[in-house]
């Protein structure tokens, strides 16, 4: 059995209020950028492989008061990205040592992602990994599912797909995949425990 991660809140913390909060000058601040700014559309147009400086460019012509903010978010990144989420990373690492192969889909603009993996090698040992914004395919979409098990010649009742996204889990569903919504790593265990992966 193949085993299929997602990135971001299953291993990584992304919390990008963490840098929004400083530059838009804390709580009230935030509040006011969030109101008016509909930052989560905004920032999944880059992962489904928008440039930076184009995104930036529209952003700032369509809310000039915020175009530093805009400006910073994607040079500063790896501030958004406060660690790892509390013992996802060891399920991993015990997965690779029975030599489960290990595969990711995230959706992630591809020039962040590129920033990241140094810092967190460990994103470097998957067998494979689709990365949204490098192939203009983001999940939910069954297309992004499909482009994981066909480039690496991989049948669909033969992997464990793993996200915190009800969408996403159920459209990996939808492919054929065994499932697995995140909720945390303890409940993750057992899941994977069930299935014969863990033991």
């Amino acid at each position: 059995m193949n085993v299929v991660f997602d990135v971001g809140r299953v291993l990584l913390r992304w919390e990008p209020d963490l840098l929004l909060g400083p530059l838009t000058g804390g709580a009230e601040g935030l509040a006011a950028f969030h109101a008016e700014v509909d930052f989560y559309a905004w920032h999944f147009q880059q992962d489904n492989g928008r440039g930076a400086a184009e995104a930036v460019a529209a952003a700032s012509a369509a809310h000039p008061a915020y175009a530093p903010v805009f400006e910073a978010f994607y040079e500063r990144w790896l501030e958004t990205i406060p660690g790892t989420v509390p013992g996802s990373v060891a399920v991993l690492e015990r997965l690779r040592a029975r030599e489960v192969p290990l595969y990711a889909i995230t959706n992630f603009p591809g020039a962040e992602w590129r920033k990241t993996v140094p810092v967190y090698p460990f994103l470097d040992r998957f067998r494979d990994v689709v990365v949204s914004g490098d192939v203009g395919l983001t999940k939910p979409d069954a297309a992004i599912y499909r482009l994981l098990l066909e480039r690496n010649g991989l049948a669909a009742g033969d992997c464990v797909f793993i996200d915190d996204s009800p969408p996403n889990v159920a459209a990996a569903k939808g492919v054929g995949m065994d499932a697995i919504h995140f909720t945390d790593a303890a409940a993750l265990e057992a899941a994977l425990t069930e299935r014969g992966l863990l033991g």
